[in-house]
């Protein structure tokens, strides 16, 4: 039985992960803010994403670090929630690194789940590992900036024993959390039509595809180094996105949000229009290519579903 440790696992993408670890045999140890007793063999300890404390044990030894934390950037982007989102980021960073630092027997690899938001708007532009992100043209650069400097906080630790992988992840595909949860309910009220031109590309991952890809790199992380897409192979324009929910959702057509009943419904829901206008066709190129694996959910359609099968 290995020991992994999910920093920042208490969260949306950790609920995904954690029964999945579980389910392949591993000890899981969850780094919360506020832990609690668990109805699973999980266990939690408290940390503050800042600074070493007694968590820091949980890492001696451990097979693998895997790195959740940082603030919801659902939200509005108020002076205050960017300091907090790109602090949130950093600093768990830097003392997850300073932790294994100090590891007599240090973790073998450290994976940090970062975001393809790094690409800014990106248009029609297929993104792969290989194309640099760009300096950032968006009308406002705070996403991409705060993923470059996140990057290079991990890029830049001193970890000669531990193999650092970071995963540009897309949009995570759940009916219970993540953006999905809030789409199908404006679907379900009959609003679920396009965003804008509804040309956007939305680069999206299945829940099952995104537990696997990290299982896999546990199983084996001498197979994997450096920077992967964690993408679905196949990017939808928004439009057809939508259709597809409104599809799996037994819903009929719904009219087009132009793009100032966006900024305005964003305002009345507490977050920003980018994260429904920004336009990125990412492809996991050295997933299908380098490791060969094998996406079970390839199309939006069946995807969507899949997500809302009873």
């Amino acid at each position: 039985m290995a020991r992994i440790v999910l920093a920042g696992g208490s969260g949306f993408l950790g609920g995904l992960l954690t029964p999945a670890l579980l389910a392949a045999g591993h000890e899981v140890v969850i780094l919360a803010r506020r832990p609690h007793r668990r109805l699973d063999a999980a266990r939690e300890l408290q940390w503050d994403g800042k600074i070493l404390g007694a968590w820091a044990a949980a890492l001696e030894g451990a097979h693998a670090v895997i790195n959740l934390a940082g603030k919801n950037v659902n939200c509005r982007y108020t002076p205050r929630a960017r300091h907090e989102i790109l602090r949130s980021r950093l600093d768990s960073v830097d003392a997850l690194a300073a932790a294994i630092q100090k590891c007599t027997s240090p973790p073998k690899v450290f994976v940090q789940c970062a975001s393809a938001a790094i690409y800014g708007n990106a248009g029609e532009e297929p993104l792969e590992e290989s194309v640099a992100p760009h300096p950032p043209q968006d009308e406002d650069p705070f996403s991409p900036d705060v993923c470059r400097a996140w990057e290079a906080a991990v890029q830049g630790a001193s970890l000669p024993q531990t193999r650092k992988i970071i995963l540009r992840i897309g949009f995570v595909l759940h009916a219970g959390g993540g953006a999905l949860r809030t789409l199908a309910r404006i679907t379900h009220c009959f609003m679920g039509g396009r965003a804008g031109p509804g040309t956007q590309f939305m680069s999206w991952l299945h829940h099952e595809d995104f537990t696997r890809i990290l299982l896999d790199i546990v199983a084996a992380p001498e197979r994997f180094q450096g920077v992967y897409l964690a993408v679905s192979p196949s990017p939808t324009r928004n439009g057809d996105f939508m259709r597809a929910l409104r599809h799996a959702l037994h819903r009929p057509w719904s009219p087009p949000a132009p793009i100032w009943a966006i900024r305005l419904a964003c305002l009345l829901m507490r977050t920003e229009p980018e994260l429904a206008l920004r336009s990125r066709r990412c492809i996991p190129r050295r997933l299908l290519v380098e490791q060969g694996f094998a996406f079970r959910h390839g199309s939006i359609v069946p995807a969507l579903k899949s997500c809302f099968a009873r």
